[in-house]
């Protein structure tokens, strides 16, 4: 009976002490706006082109219009670009090979705009085929799949043979598509492991068809992607798979 007196005593004693230490707290004073303001650092200033689609002030253009001197044959790696321009678009040349761009490129921002040829000739996978691949390795699909059947994850705005796009937002052979793509680049500490894989952003004609997916590795046509070290930094490449689809209008901005 004492030992129960005893705790009560003691737990009344803690309720008071703890009753008396909120009682002594004081209230903070009210935040003031200019607490969660900050001035630094300032961010650098980007003009933005004459239109939504025209490179801005601190993008790298890769093609004009008016010459392939953002460019190599792939194939060589050093080697003159063989495409040919027709009218300002850079037109894929069969058999040439596929062509590099000088400047390597991590993580960065990509405006590119292509056509698939007015005359449709062929089906699937073999109609209207070109693609754009980050680093040299990771493709955005390109491909006129408009109407045609092929595999949802080879269609146009697809990272072939990993991600199907979300919606199908592709224009008619003949009309211009747009691709705008934000990537990072891919991680590897100095013993080589990935630590963080590469990710893709894609909007077609101003619609997201890639919503931040992460990437499984490298492209591959068959067997399963699988990342191996490479530079921060490749070359971009635009593939010749035998279809004359045109380009216009091509820019970086590194990020």
């Amino acid at each position: 009976m004492k030992n129960r007196i005893l705790a009560l005593a003691v737990t009344a004693s803690a309720l008071s002490i703890s009753s008396l230490a909120i009682a002594q707290e004081k209230t903070p004073p009210p935040m003031k706006p200019e607490a969660t303001e900050f001035y630094t650092p300032v961010p650098p200033k980007v003009t933005p082109g004459a239109n939504n689609t025209a490179p801005p002030s601190d993008a790298i253009v890769l093609f004009d219009g008016t010459s392939l001197n953002g460019f190599v044959s792939a194939k060589e790696g050093n080697g003159p670009a063989e495409w040919t321009i027709e009218n300002g678009e850079l037109v894929v040349t069969k058999g040439k090979g596929d062509i590099q761009s000088k400047i390597p490129f991590g993580d960065a921002q990509y405006h590119l705009e292509w056509s698939a040829p007015t005359e449709i000739v062929g089906e699937g996978q073999g109609r209207g085929n070109s693609g754009f691949f980050l680093m040299g390795l990771y493709e955005v699909q390109v491909l006129d799949s408009y109407e045609s059947k092929t595999y949802t994850n080879g269609q146009a705005g697809s990272i072939y043979k990993q991600h199907p796009p979300l919606a199908m937002a592709l224009r008619p052979a003949g009309e211009w598509n747009y691709y705008d793509i934000i990537f990072k680049a891919p991680r590897f500490n100095k013993d080589g492991i990935l630590t963080s894989p590469a990710t893709v952003t894609l909007l077609m004609n101003g619609v997201l068809v890639q919503n931040n997916v992460i990437l499984k590795g490298p492209t591959e046509y068959i067997g399963i992607p699988n990342y191996k070290e490479h530079p921060e930094k490749l070359p971009i490449k635009i593939q010749d798979h035998g279809n004359p689809v045109r380009f216009r209008n091509i820019w970086v901005r590194e990020l």
